[in-house]
């Protein structure tokens, strides 16, 4: 069942009507930028992202039933510049420098695409790369598998987790985008984005 069946497979079981704007596609971006001003740094971190041009709505965990991830520049072609674009954002700033700042976002689906997924985004200070990735994933997996009713220890690892996952018949698959960035050495503002995208 492609995607779009599927979505519609979806929306049907619960009687909602599909101009109630379920995306049907989703895309992961990121960037750094620098400048003397706050607001400018964040806008040339969303131009490198490639996301300047929208008007960004921030919005909240749900990554919809029979919606398909895309690349980048196949999502950047469905949005119209201007367009009010819905996505899931972290952002970090900082003007200390070599201070790192880190902003990421996780995604977590069930194998079953008739099932909804979670989006989790966090932001700080002083986390590598692939520990921000490792984050924003576990955060993702552990909502997903409460909406599931399975409890999780919170002092277990996140691969310990993934098999208490699997052992429970929630097959979950994982992934997540995340941009750091020591700030100037020089006191201009660094900041980072990653975001999820979502295309109507």
């Amino acid at each position: 069942m492609g995607s779009t069946a599927t979505t519609k497979f979806a929306l049907e079981k619960t009687g909602l009507q599909s101009h109630q704007m379920v995306p049907r596609y989703m895309f992961f971006t990121r960037g750094m930028g620098k400048h003397r001003q706050s607001l400018q740094s964040f806008e040339e971190a969303l131009r490198v992202a490639g996301i300047a041009r929208f008007n960004l709505v921030s919005v909240s965990s749900i990554f919809p039933p029979g919606c398909k991830i895309i690349s980048r520049s196949a999502g950047l072609k469905k949005l119209a510049t201007g367009a009010i674009v819905h996505c899931v954002m972290a952002e970090c700033r900082t003007n200390e420098p070599s201070r790192l700042a880190s902003a990421g976002v996780g995604l977590a689906v069930p194998a079953n695409s008739e099932d909804y997924g979670y989006i989790s985004e966090h932001h700080g200070y002083g986390m590598v790369r692939l520990k921000c990735a490792d984050l924003v994933e576990d955060m993702a997996a552990t909502m997903l598998a409460t909406t599931h009713g399975i409890d999780l220890d919170p002092e277990k690892a996140y691969d310990e987790r993934r098999e208490i996952y699997r052992a429970k018949g929630l097959v979950v698959q994982t992934r997540a985008v995340v941009q750091t960035a020591e700030g100037d050495k020089n006191g201009l503002w660094t900041t980072v984005v990653s975001a999820a995208v979502f295309c109507m």
